[in-house]
């Protein structure tokens, strides 16, 4: 009987944790989801204290089912990239979700340790926020970095989101974690963890009043141009030309300051676009005074030949093109991971293996009549992920940059919540670095975002339409931009040693 007992208590808590990862990732998706995240927090720690008795093997079985539930539902829609459009068998395409979410969940399970390792710790929160910040921060570098899904951008509805211009998203996952944890002592401790707790968020709103970012020049003229075209469609001769004419007529429809075309919207090798398109583009430009932003595959030499490249191209008034390759791809989707080639052929998708743009690629300047040009920082759809790495590339360009552009194609994930997570951490990236942002893709979701991250236009997803907008630039750097990581890095590593040596020492 008490075998029975013990045995059944290990399932039920295997199962409330794994519901709870299930419960974190779908309030993700809700309004003022970044406060849900706390109480949810808070119970997963309940459990997993009450289980500290078990052994390291339970124990680590209990962390990884949590962060099991979390990602599943997290990242499901890679099932739609590899068995809908990619054509891979649907055995091998779960089974791939599966293990990414395991290898995922392995990071969440390492800093969930710190719960029976520091148990008697009088700052148990904050070595466990400590421990969750370094995972974070291994999870986005470890084989180039996979951080989706992390806390820190669901906080932009939630309460600690105003600290990322001075610490990053890091210190949001940091002060969730701390607060989920605080929110838990309550009981024993209530006057005192409950002014904490309160002084803490009115302090990050307070910070938040401060700007570190202004207005530069006039508001620039923007047109973002989302086609809808299916995934499948971009490996259809006729089709792609059809895309093109599509993306064409639209661009001359009306001239703007800016005019951009999702992530390979021009589908084809550049060299096998059609005769004289670039250059028709570029006699546009130049009679409309319209500076355009093309998504299409690019070519570079390499040992094998000529390599392709995942490229966005610049076209300015009597200017020579400018061109931005992707630097941080997609493994698997855009390269292919040592010893993995298999698993490519298994999944039946063309121009897999991309070759790397230069980190130090300058933004593309947008050219105004009688006016400064306005610079914008390019990212290609994921890597809008690596906000470490974007306040890295707008330190360190010799030209200060005034406006973030996001070129995507989510096409690949079909109808799921892959567009809202982006668009979250689109505002994040902006909110890091005080600058607007806009969001050009296929499906959606194509946006006007402000220099606060809040979403001010938007178009619906699964449409084929225009948006126009005017957008203001702005100049200046955050304390983000100017420190990245190593703030809060520091604080929390300093805690773990000073954890660390405590609970040696008693």
């Amino acid at each position: 009987m008490l075998i029975y007992k013990i045995f059944t208590q290990r399932i039920s808590t295997g199962v409330a944790l794994f519901g709870l990862g299930v419960l974190l990732a779908l309030v993700a998706e809700l309004p003022y989801g970044g406060w849900y995240q706390l109480p949810i927090l808070s119970i997963v720690w309940w459990l997993l204290r009450n289980e500290m008795s078990q052994t390291t093997k339970q124990y680590f079985a209990y962390g990884l089912i949590f962060g099991l539930g979390y990602f599943l539902i997290g990242l499901w829609w890679l099932y739609i990239s590899m068995h809908d459009v990619g054509g891979m068998n649907p055995i091998l395409s779960a089974i791939a979700v599966l293990l990414l979410s395991l290898y995922m969940a392995s990071y969440f399970c390492a800093a969930t340790f710190s719960i029976r390792y520091f148990k008697q710790s009088q700052i148990a929160g904050l070595l466990l926020a400590s421990s969750w910040v370094v995972a974070e921060y291994l999870r986005g570098y470890i084989f180039t970095g996979f951080p989706w899904m992390g806390l820190a951008e669901n906080q932009f509805t939630g309460p600690f989101s105003l600290i990322a211009p001075v610490f990053g998203g890091l210190a949001c996952t940091f002060l969730v974690v701390w607060a989920s944890w605080e929110i838990l002592q309550i009981r024993t401790h209530p006057i005192k963890r409950a002014v904490m707790l309160l002084a803490t968020i009115a302090l990050i709103q307070f910070t938040g009043k401060i700007s570190y970012t202004k207005p530069f020049g006039e508001p620039i003229s923007v047109r973002l141009i989302q086609g809808n075209f299916e995934q499948s469609l971009k490996f259809n001769p006729q089709a792609i030309s059809q895309q093109i004419d599509f993306y064409v007529s639209e661009i001359e429809k009306q001239s703007a300051n800016l005019i951009i075309i999702p992530e390979t919207a021009f589908p084809w090798p550049q060299n096998n676009l059609p005769s004289g398109l670039l250059n028709y583009l570029q006699n546009y430009s130049n009679t409309s005074l319209s500076n355009l932003l093309l998504g299409l595959v690019g070519e570079v030499p390499s040992d094998q030949g000529l390599q392709y490249t995942n490229r966005a191209i610049g076209l300015s008034p009597n200017t020579a093109p400018y061109q931005y390759d992707k630097v941080h791809l997609v493994p698997f989707g855009e390269f292919i991971p040592p010893g993995f080639h298999w698993f490519i052929k298994a999944f039946n998708v063309p121009l897999s293996d991309f070759a790397r743009g230069s980190f130090d690629q300058k933004p593309f300047s947008i050219e105004r009549k009688n006016q400064a040009s306005v610079n914008a920082a390019i990212t290609i759809c994921y890597e809008d992920v690596f906000g470490s790495e974007l306040a890295s590339r707008i330190k360190h360009n010799k030209e200060p940059v005034h406006l973030l552009v996001n070129m995507t194609n989510l096409a690949w994930f079909g109808q799921s919540q892959a567009p809202t997570q982006q668009l979250r951490l689109s505002q994040l990236r902006s909110l890091e670095t005080g600058l607007p942002a806009l969001r050009a893709t296929n499906t959606g979701i194509t946006a006007v975002l402000g220099s606060d991250g809040k979403l001010l236009q938007n178009l619906p997803e699964f449409t084929q339409a225009t948006l126009a907008a005017k957008i203001q630039p702005y100049s200046g750097q955050t304390p983000y931009v100017r420190w990245g990581n190593l703030p809060i890095l520091s604080l929390s590593v300093a805690l773990l040693i000073w954890g660390f040596i405590r609970h040696r020492r008693f």
